[in-house]
């Protein structure tokens, strides 16, 4: 008889045989190995089709397609002593991510499974961001994370790797919930940034089979998960379109808490947080608003884990400084192949609120004075304006 390890394996390997499924054939089933103890083709009335041929397969060829993946995945996790496999019963499984609707079976975590149970807060935003939004990010990660909040994102360009950044930079936790399995870094560019976060005492998390590459479908079901695991999302920066308004949905959905920084009314990537505070998020200005709003949830997890005998170095309080938050700015358009090299780095580097001119030579490293005939060249084009001793976009 299998285990209900490899029997979590095998049932979530058959095609078309996903999270929903699972829980729907629970309703009937006691546990998996009593499902897949039966001759697949008598689950006719359970099962889809190409998933009873599968099955059927498995039953009678030892051989079989799905009993390779199966002798793979078990081979592959027993070789690797940092990767855990934590069933819905498992205790160490996230009590948070238990209440929401069909939550996954089964979670792959790479690295500290306990951090799991820490109080966490989701920050999310676009993935191509404003210099203003990845430094919004990762201010209120390194700060939130030094306020004993493990700060949780899904290993994405822009916002979700300035979250994880600056969660690090802070001695923080942070957890990474991917769209791929966990063998599968995407993007691959985000190598050193996940061994890091698993360094760092954190966490990869994916609930994909092994081998899993990224696809467009996988991401809202990744957001659920980000959503579930923490007590409220931090939306930084998002177009009306983005996917991370997917993410504060679901936290509606669960009953956590939505927070999101606002903008300039000019910038595209402000109008998704505006229509989130229009339909009841919280507007946030410093990171400590967030801290004041979720202090229930810091102490009482806590308390929780002090009681659990886990580690107390996870909560180390340094809430002498608040940070402030700067207005994102918005990403620009794509620069147009007649600007210099300096002059598209200008671009990127501005917003639609006013930056003064010593900030700008600071978030592009260069010096002040390197930067006038650029400036000047940007405003006889038309895409900036001087606003006193400050510049923004046009």
């Amino acid at each position: 008889m299998l285990s209900p390890l490899a029997a979590h394996l095998l049932l979530l390997r058959l095609p078309d045989t996903g999270t929903a499924s699972y829980w729907q054939l629970m309703e009937v089933f006691a546990s998996p190995q009593e499902l897949l103890n039966l001759p697949a083709r008598s689950l006719a009335p359970y099962l889809k089709p190409v998933a009873i041929e599968a099955l059927a397969d498995y039953q009678a060829n030892p051989h079989s397609h799905l009993a390779r993946l199966l002798a793979t995945d078990l081979a592959y996790l027993d070789a690797q002593p940092s990767l855990h496999c934590l069933l819905f019963d498992d205790p160490r499984y996230p009590r948070l991510l238990r209440e929401i609707p069909k939550p996954p079976p089964l979670l792959f975590v790479r690295g500290n499974p306990d951090c799991l149970s820490l109080p966490q807060l989701a920050i999310v935003g676009s993935r191509s961001p404003s210099g203003g939004g990845n430094e919004n990010a990762e201010r209120f990660a390194a700060y939130l994370a030094g306020c004993g909040l493990a700060i949780t994102s899904g290993l994405a360009l822009g916002i979700d790797a300035a979250a994880h950044r600056g969660a690090l930079s802070a001695g923080g936790i942070t957890i990474a919930v991917m769209g791929t399995g966990i063998d599968r870094i995407y993007p691959s560019r985000h190598h050193q940034l996940a061994q890091a976060i698993v360094d760092g005492g954190g966490a990869l998390v994916s609930e994909f089979p092994l081998g899993t590459s990224s696809h467009a479908s996988h991401f809202p079901q990744r957001n659920r998960i980000i959503s579930g695991l923490s007590g409220g999302t931090l939306v930084v920066e998002a177009a009306v379109q983005s996917g991370s308004l997917i993410t504060a949905s679901y936290a509606l959905q669960h009953n956590r808490e939505v927070f999101a920084i606002p903008g300039s009314i000019h910038n595209p990537l402000a109008r998704g947080c505006h229509q989130l505070i229009r339909q009841g998020a919280t507007l946030v200005e410093t990171a400590q608003d967030i801290v004041d709003q979720l202090s229930g949830l810091i102490s009482y997890k806590r308390q929780e884990l002090s009681e659990a005998s886990q580690r107390d170095d996870f909560f180390q309080d340094d809430t002498s400084t608040t940070t402030k938050a700067t207005p994102p700015a918005a990403k620009p358009p794509v620069a147009p192949p007649s600007l210099s090299a300096q002059e598209q780095q200008l671009l990127q580097a501005l917003g639609y609120d006013p930056l003064p001119l010593d900030l700008l030579a600071e978030r592009i490293g260069q010096e002040v004075g390197a930067l006038s005939a650029a400036l000047i060249g940007l405003e006889i084009k038309g895409l900036v304006q001087q606003v006193g001793a400050s510049y923004q976009r046009c």
